[in-house]
């Protein structure tokens, strides 16, 4: 869907990028600019960028970047149209009815067709369940303590007994094989086509739109080698990594915090129980990116996972990457039970109900498990879980909240306060100068890895971005530069907007001018150009001024050195005259403007 400039810069102006990305990432201030761990792949050193002036991010260590429009289509998994609805909404706007685009509508085309899928493959299933061939399937549900209701709520179906019946239901109803393969549903092989879920309680998962992307089943029959649960795979629609199941239902919640569990069938108890703010990451440990997502709608986590050894061995996964989106931690000790589905059939609403308001904080939880694994009686036993306690807080952030942490753990596990403080720090220091060190690995990699072509280009780029972050340096330069000073491309037309935008608008918005490139890669491109900052963070203003005066001297010698070659090739000497003498006055133009 395509929408015009004004309704794309009214939402885009609608939504500053910080306070988006804020929803998703964990940021701090640093210089002009706010950092945090990059969404978009994983590390430990802060590579994330995000400049408010600008509007625009980047990430220096796997190079995405771009403005808030490409945020959201790669946090939400978004074609651009809906990246455009998607922040229209977040910000109350209304928008106008867009128009068809092939150039933007081509993913998002390929996404609706899967979603028409998903949802008659939905409608058959939630049929068929309630046929005799999924009498027993529906028997199951009911012996799980199910009632009609939720089976309805949570369009719980039944995948036949027949491999190709899902099959033969969407082509009877028109769609094309490419269709279907896309969808994931489906095997396709020399001997023809088969359903992958057949046999199954089937259970959709929804995005928070509440559209059907996914498919999770449960096998009905005893076959052999078959996985008890089977998710649908990846395709446009569904990333596994990035949903959650029962979001459509707990981003409604007026509870200040999500319930983690493990499974589909503990989402779905606890929201029968009342529970409404329960969610559950699909079949796989819980990953960064969902754990942003739960941060988009809440800032606290209750983990309600199994209780055996492998439920608290997730649990002590979760909470340092839940903790790293930005979330608080608690986790709630379902014992003597194993879930919370086993847990609500044998004591009730009322009695989880008060086992979440006694939950622990996740560092309370990770010492409990510690202690158990340690003889508290033993001397040397002692001492080791003593520093791995003090290895615990030490990952703590927060100054105060590692303070507090020191003085209730010193008091309550018969530890010398001075002596935790100090092992403490120790630590710390030590995390600091390996977290250092990681940071500079990666600047010396991405320095080996910069093209000689591109290493000859960042003076420029530094140049475009002072020119659309300093008004006055762009003032005292724009009648000295013009766009044939850079050469043909993207960088020419990074200038050209710059000054149209001063011209219009008496100032420039670095997302603004993303926004001018249609292609995906020019936008990106563009971004990264413009946040091209050089190390000026630090630096006094007369610094900074010296070095723009380098940078455009630089600039306008390299267009005179082409100019001067053109006119010795043509021989045009009275052009070679006027090029030799205007780069005469290049030093005497930068010390004017290095002053």
């Amino acid at each position: 869907m395509y929408y015009n400039e004004d309704v794309i810069e009214q939402v885009r102006s609608s939504n500053d990028i910080v306070d988006v990305v804020s929803t998703y990432v964990q940021l701090r201030r640093r210089g002009a600019n706010f950092v945090g761990l990059c969404p978009f792949h994983n590390e430990k050193t802060g590579s994330f960028s995000v400049n408010r002036n600008m509007q625009i991010f980047k990430c220096f260590g796997c190079g995405v970047s771009g403005n808030v429009f490409t945020f959201i289509e790669r946090i939400e998994n978004l074609g651009f149209g809906e990246a455009v609805e998607f922040l229209a909404d977040r910000a109350g706007i209304t928008l106008p009815k867009g128009e068809d685009n092939p150039k933007y509508d081509a993913r998002r085309n390929i996404k609706e067709s899967i979603a028409r899928i998903n949802k008659e493959a939905a409608t058959f299933y939630y049929r068929m369940l309630r046929c005799p061939e999924g009498q027993h399937a529906y028997e199951y549900l009911r012996n799980r303590g199910l009632s009609d209701e939720t089976i309805n709520n949570f369009g719980l179906g039944f995948a036949g007994r027949y491999s190709d019946a899902l099959y033969k239901h969407l082509k009877g109803l028109g769609h094309s094989d490419d269709e279907l393969y896309k969808s994931g549903l489906f095997n396709f092989s020399e001997r023809g086509a088969s359903d992958k879920f057949w046999d199954r309680v089937i259970f959709p998962i929804m995005d928070y739109r509440s559209r059907v992307v996914a498919f999770g089943g449960r096998i009905m029959s005893k076959a052999e080698n078959a996985p008890k649960y089977l998710n649908s795979p990846e395709t446009e629609l569904f990333i596994k990594s990035e949903n959650i199941y029962g979001i459509q239902l707990a981003r409604k919640t007026k509870e200040k915090f999500f319930l983690l569990c493990e499974g589909y069938m503990d989402v779905i108890a606890l929201h029968q129980a009342g529970f409404n703010n329960a969610v559950a990451s699909l079949g796989t440990s819980l990953t960064e990116r969902q754990a942003r997502k739960i941060k988009s709608y809440t800032d606290e986590a209750i983990i309600t996972y199994d209780s055996d050894g492998a439920g608290q061995k997730a649990a002590l996964r979760a909470i340092p990457i839940l903790k790293n989106a930005g979330l608080t931690v608690r986790v709630l000790d379902m014992k003597p039970y194993k879930d919370p589905d086993e847990f609500i059939l044998n004591l009730g609403a009322e009695e989880y109900r008060k086992r979440i308001e006694s939950s622990v904080n996740g560092f309370d939880f990770e010492a409990a498990v510690l202690e158990a694994s340690h003889d508290m009686e033993d001397p040397d036993s002692k001492t080791k879980f003593d520093h791995k306690i003090a290895e615990t807080i030490a990952g703590i952030d927060d100054p105060f909240a590692r303070h507090n942490h020191i003085l209730a753990a010193a008091k309550k596990y018969n530890i010398d306060e001075s002596d935790l403080k100090r092992r403490v720090n120790e630590i710390g220091a030590m995390l600091k100068v390996r977290e250092e060190n990681e940071i500079e690995k990666e600047k010396q990699k991405r320095n080996r890895e910069v093209k000689p072509e591109a290493a000859r280009s960042n003076a420029e780029h530094i140049l475009l971005n002072i020119l659309a972050t300093d008004k006055d340096m762009f003032l005292a330069a724009k009648d000295i530069l013009k766009p044939e000073d850079f050469p043909e491309g993207i960088e020419r037309k990074i200038f050209e907007y710059i000054v149209k935008d001063y011209e219009r608008t008496g100032q420039t918005v670095g997302a603004r001018i993303v926004e001018k490139f249609d292609d995906a890669d020019e936008r990106r491109t563009v971004a990264d150009i413009l946040m091209t900052s050089g190390d000026f963070d630090d630096t006094s203003e007369d610094e900074r001024r010296k070095a723009f005066a380098d940078y455009v001297w630089g600039l306008k010698k390299s267009g005179l050195e082409r100019e001067i070659a053109e006119a010795i090739s043509k021989k045009d000497n009275d052009r070679l005259r006027c090029l030799l003498e205007e780069e005469s006055g290049l030093e005497t133009l930068r010390k004017k403007l290095g002053k």
